[in-house]
């Protein structure tokens, strides 16, 4: 199950952090990523951060201003938004896989299935 808060609203430039927490994840290999949707959009990732990978992913359209986090003992995942601009807008949602579906962001990137997926939060940057 995973819980997502942190959103609001906020002015160009400004920061946000947002947590997603993941209980009843019981491997220690396992990945959450973050993904956004904007009204009129498609859903598109914007970070994902594994157990098992090197490095985090980013969206090119975030690289530079949000930078994503793990605090493992709380198998919590934060994502810190700096200089948002008003196109970050977008309900962000935080989904998660492990076991048999995967741990590393490559399925992300491949759009592979991702079994858990949390309620959205709002983020709203006003110009």
């Amino acid at each position: 199950q995973l819980q997502a808060s942190g959103g609001g609203l906020v002015q160009a430039g400004g920061s946000l952090r947002l947590s997603c927490e993941a209980s009843g994840i019981t491997s220690d290999y396992y990945l959450i990523a973050w993904f956004r949707e904007a009204p009129g959009k498609d859903r598109e990732e914007v970070s994902c951060i594994s157990t098992t990978d090197g490095a985090p992913r980013y969206a090119d359209s975030v690289k530079g201003r949000f930078t994503i986090s793990r605090d493992s003992a709380k198998n919590t995942v934060f994502l810190q938004m700096d200089s948002l601009k008003p196109e970050d807008t977008a309900l962000y949602t935080c989904a998660a896989a492990s076991g048999e579906y995967g741990s590393s962001c490559a399925i992300v990137a491949a759009r592979k299935y991702l079994p858990y997926w949390g309620r959205g939060t709002l983020v709203t940057v006003s110009s």
